[in-house]
């Protein structure tokens, strides 16, 4: 730990993701594609149905990765076994909140351990994420805004493959999409590119977020998670 710019905390978290990737996506496969096949069977209800049930759903779904990112800083694996003994605190903690009002942060990777990691009541996680987002909620809405593009990137790249790889020939072109006559597997489609999507980018978005948590904690707490740090891994 140094003192860093918030994007650079942001690329800090990312690769702790990347070096602790083989917990975090194996309890977030576990996690997440469970959900993701309760979004796709919404398919029925309407077209718009699994994008925006996965939407709402990225909160509750981060909630299992920053667990594991959680202990991962602090030198800690985590098994299956972890994850489901601590089920309380990280899948039914807050549950309400977390599905409805703070699904429309736009700095909610950086403020998510306050109300999953730091264990306060309810008014003091207000004044903590108001101390946390002092001079940080800029750098935070740019990190969202710039995965948020990502994720679009990525999900629009998988479904026009669909119209790279279609036989030559075919009468398929991308407008038909965006038109009231648009087949239902085209949309469906879409639906399944954007979920592939958020498997992708989501443990990355939730780790540079709290790369920038623990960044500004040491800025304001005398580096006392460095001093942890050091302690563990002399260990």
């Amino acid at each position: 730990m140094r003192p860093r710019a918030p994007h650079e905390a942001a690329d800090l978290g990312v690769r702790l993701c990347q070096a602790a990737a083989a917990p975090v996506f194996r309890c977030w496969f576990v996690v997440a594609i469970p959900i993701v096949a309760i979004a796709l069977s919404l398919f029925e209800f309407g077209s718009w149905a699994p994008v925006l049930f996965l939407w709402c759903a990225k909160p509750w779904l981060d909630r299992t990765v920053l667990f594991v990112l959680s202990r991962a800083a602090f030198g800690q694996p985590t098994r299956l076994r972890d994850l489901w003994s601590n089920q309380r605190s990280v899948w039914w903690g807050q549950f309400v909140l977390t599905w409805t009002w703070r699904r429309l942060s736009p700095w909610r990777s950086l403020t998510q351990p306050v109300y999953q990691l730091e264990g306060h009541d309810f008014m003091a996680q207000r004044r903590r994420v108001v101390q946390l987002r002092r001079r940080n909620s800029g750098a935070a809405l740019a990190m969202t805004s710039a995965f948020s593009f990502a994720e679009s990137a990525v999900a629009l790249s998988m479904f026009s493959l669909l119209f790279w790889f279609a036989p030559p020939g075919t009468d398929f072109e991308i407008f038909q999409f965006f038109s009231d006559e648009a087949s239902s597997l085209l949309q469906f489609l879409y639906a399944a590119s954007y979920a592939v999507a958020v498997l992708f980018i989501e443990p990355f978005y939730v780790a540079a977020g709290f790369g920038m948590y623990l960044n500004r904690r040491a800025e304001l707490e005398a580096w006392d998670i460095e001093q942890e740090f050091r302690r563990v891994f002399a260990g």
